[in-house]
């Protein structure tokens, strides 16, 4: 039971200026409003009448002849989870290496991301990986998409992956050949491809992922997702300067963080901007600005890794001399440390610890709400912005000029109250009873994140025997360190995948990387040919995972949204569920120490 805050030495927490009781029924209020009984099947695939959404926008289709090859190593996915990895491989002394990537470049989410505005929502000297290798300084605090793309560009040029790479490629098939000891893989170019080991690394921030809104093919207007966006139908580039929408009336579908950075620009510039939202965000302060000359001059060897640290450090609650990136996302981690530190100056129970954090988070939260009255002119539509929610219940925004762009006369929140466009017409959206006319349609509404793995997938492993992937995890993910599932010899899975998930993906997959490319490594270091997860280690793997941690029990009262599947946390369906529990630096110090037993632990070679 949680703690009465009247039996709280007020030393500790302080004279409150809220009600918690008040705060806590308006939570539950609006958490209610929002469940549903689909969870994540309330979105549907871009497929079948919608599948043109997913087209590439950006680069012709270049024809080639069909690939006939063997390799040591193919890695599917060329955003940052391959590059690092085909990185790490070269640092290891491994290059036979093939890169598959449906995209036209490198850059995975970076490359489809190309929505004016787009920008990083991490600090670019901890987000963009490879700085020290490659020797480029990110110009600014947090780097725009160009950039971001221009820097996936840059690693694959330093570590020479451009000819390692087929672009505009789908994987459509992997099987396991046991007499081979090989991967057997085929692509919608007619590539067949024989590799020795293979790294999934096509992650879940490529396809996006639309609301099965009723309606939505009979639209007549024009249509697009902000990951394909339409530069031809709306002028400028990602820089802004929309000067086709002049004349039209857009409606944006979404208020999550692609909203939050490209409505500002479109709002400049539509004839009128209709804003559908379901659950505000929590916007906190942006703050960019320029890199410090000096600052970056005076960083030594092996800067990044020890910032990056720090940030995961601080994010996991273990205390640190120094903030070194001082943002919004270490604001309350820090807030929180002090008050935890308090109960042992004055005699408090543990069991008191989770009020102070949820006080901790009221606090946060109510600044967050209290910036929205101070920037939007309107009441109603400022009330209507508030979010009311724990600070973690959704992933954080920030930014300086959405909530501004809501003074304008040309833009319209159309608030549903929690509960999403009503349908579509031909002309427009519908909302409560009410149709609102549109010529232009943007879906904001992310990717295929926290749903099921055949959903993020777009081909087929087969492993040992036949058996599928898809059908080995109908029940739920099962891997031995979040790496490798047994039945499926020599095959990675890099990503949100039992592991220790942060914030910044990047980090976690940079630290991914390291453990494949040693995995690799070792086992050609030994003279095998192969390498599976044992079934006893993936099951006491899998246990462990599934504990229930901190931020699971936390999501159970969170208003849905990706990272409690919607609503459905503590099935083993929430995006926080499943993952290491305390924490991605613990789990990548374990992931060390198992390295340096070098016995292979939970894997048998052959």
């Amino acid at each position: 039971m949680a703690a009465n805050p009247a039996a709280i030495n007020t030393s500790v927490l302080g004279n409150l200026d809220f009600n918690l009781e008040e705060l806590r029924a308006r939570y539950a209020e609006e958490r209610n409003k929002r469940l549903r009984t689909d969870g994540n099947d309330q979105y549907v695939e871009v497929a079948g009448e919608l599948a043109a959404i997913a087209d590439d926008p950006y680069v012709q289709r270049v024809e080639r002849a069909p690939l006939r090859e063997k390799v040591e190593v193919l890695i599917i996915g060329g955003g940052f989870g391959g590059l690092i990895s085909a990185a790490r491989l070269a640092q290891a002394g491994i290059t036979d290496v093939r890169i598959v990537e449906r995209g036209g470049d490198f850059g995975g989410t970076w490359y489809w991301n190309r929505y004016p505005g787009a920008q990083c929502d991490i600090e670019s000297y901890i987000y963009l990986p490879l700085l020290e290798e490659t020797g480029y300084i990110p110009r600014e605090k947090y780097s725009y998409a160009p950039e971001i793309l221009e820097h996936a560009q840059r690693i694959g040029r330093h570590f020479k992956l451009y000819e390692r790479a087929l672009f505009q490629t789908l994987t459509r098939s992997l099987r396991w050949d046991e007499a081979r000891n090989a991967w057997q893989v085929e692509t919608d170019r007619g590539d067949h491809i024989e590799a020795s080991f293979v790294i999934l690394s096509s992650g879940p921030l490529n396809r996006p992922k639309l609301p099965g809104i009723p309606g939505l093919s009979t639209f007549k207007g024009h249509m697009f997702h902000t990951s394909r966006w339409d530069y031809d139908y709306t002028g400028g580039d990602s820089t802004g300067g929309l000067h086709k929408l002049a004349d039209k009336r857009v409606g944006v579908i979404g208020t999550g963080a692609t909203a939050i950075q490209c409505v500002p620009y479109v709002a400049k510039h539509a004839g009128h901007l209709c804003v559908f939202q379901r659950t505000p965000s929590a916007i906190d302060v942006r703050g960019n600005k320029p890199t410090d000359p000096d600052w970056a001059g005076s960083l030594k060897p092996g800067w990044q890794r020890v910032r990056n640290h720090n940030f995961a450090a601080i994010l996991s609650a273990i205390p640190q001399a120094e903030d070194m990136v001082k943002d919004g996302w270490t604001d309350l981690f820090k807030a929180l440390g002090e008050l935890l530190n308090k109960p042992a100056e004055t005699g408090m129970k543990p069991e008191d610890f989770a009020l102070l954090a949820e006080i901790a988070d009221f606090r946060k939260m109510n600044q967050i709400r209290h910036r929205v009255d101070e920037v939007v002119k309107d009441p109603a539509t400022a009330s209507a912005l508030k979010p009311w929610y724990k600070q973690w219940c959704k992933r954080p925004t920030f930014n300086d000029e959405f909530l501004p762009a809501f003074n304008r006369p040309n833009v319209t929140l159309v608030d549903t109250q929690g509960k999403g466009v009503e349908r579509i017409t031909a002309h427009g959206a519908v909302v409560n009873g009410v149709e609102y006319p549109l010529d232009c349609l943007i879906f904001a509404t992310g990717f295929e994140v926290g749903t099921a793995y055949t959903r993020r997938s777009e081909f087929e492993v087969h492993g040992r025997n036949g058996v599928s992937l898809s059908e080995y995890w109908a029940r739920g993910m099962r891997t031995y360190h979040g790496f490798y599932s047994s039945g499926f010899p020599n095959c990675f899975h890099l990503g949100l995948t039992q592991t220790g998930l942060a914030p910044n993906f990047t980090y976690m997959l940079n630290e991914q990387a390291l453990h494949v490319a040693w995995v690799i490594d070792a086992v050609r270091s030994r003279g095998a040919k192969r390498f599976e997860a044992l079934p006893e280690a993936e099951a006491a793997w899998v246990q462990t995972v599934s504990k229930p941690g901190f931020m699971s029990e936390y999501q159970t009262t969170c208003t849905p949204g990706y990272y409690n599947a919607e609503g459905k946390s503590g099935q083993g369906e929430g995006f926080l569920e499943g993952q290491y529990g305390e924490g991605p630096v613990q789990f990548y110090t374990l992931m060390e120490k198992w390295r340096e037993q070098s016995d292979l632990a939970g894997l048998v070679i052959s």
